[in-house]
């Protein structure tokens, strides 16, 4: 089973680069393995449908701003959670539609994602520092992802 790690975001943009800072940091936790790939990725839409082909599963790593929890709050998210959503263009598509032009165009297409989202402060400050809630919340998020990626790993089931 070949797995993906994805840190989404901008590094450039204060709380922005979590999910990208989080893949820099699980990159070292993880070197050696054949079956992992860490990556880092500023894209969103349909732009990331390319990356995720070839690939049985795949750890979503992003910052979301809901002001429904305080900041640094880490949310396990899984396709099922997300709903259907009709993008307006195929610059704003999400997982659903992407899964459902992979499966129209019959793609090789992961079976199982999960996305760990991670509440920014803020999200908008460009050449902003991360706020000190979303920096603090960095660990946690590697520990939740090594966790998810283990139990894939020995194939027990999926509870974090």
């Amino acid at each position: 089973m070949k797995t993906l790690i994805l840190g989404l975001g901008n590094d450039f943009i204060a709380d922005d680069g979590a999910g990208v800072e989080a893949a820099r940091l699980l990159e070292g936790e993880l070197r050696g393995l054949d079956d992992v790939e860490v990556m880092e990725c500023a894209l969103s839409g349909a732009a990331l449908l390319d990356i995720l082909i070839d690939y049985d599963r795949v750890i979503l790593i992003d910052a979301v701003k809901t002001g429904q929890v305080k900041p640094g709050t880490i949310s396990e998210l899984w396709l099922e959670d997300l709903g259907e959503v009709i993008a307006p263009s195929p610059h704003y598509a999400g997982l659903p539609e992407l899964l459902a032009l992979a499966r129209q165009l019959e793609l090789n297409f992961p079976r199982e994602f999960v996305i760990f989202a991670v509440e920014t402060e803020d999200p908008y400050t460009i050449g902003g520092a991360m706020t000190e809630p979303v920096r603090a919340a960095l660990p946690e998020v590697v520990s939740v992802v090594l966790k998810r990626l283990a139990l894939w790993r020995t194939a027990q089931p999926c509870a974090v």
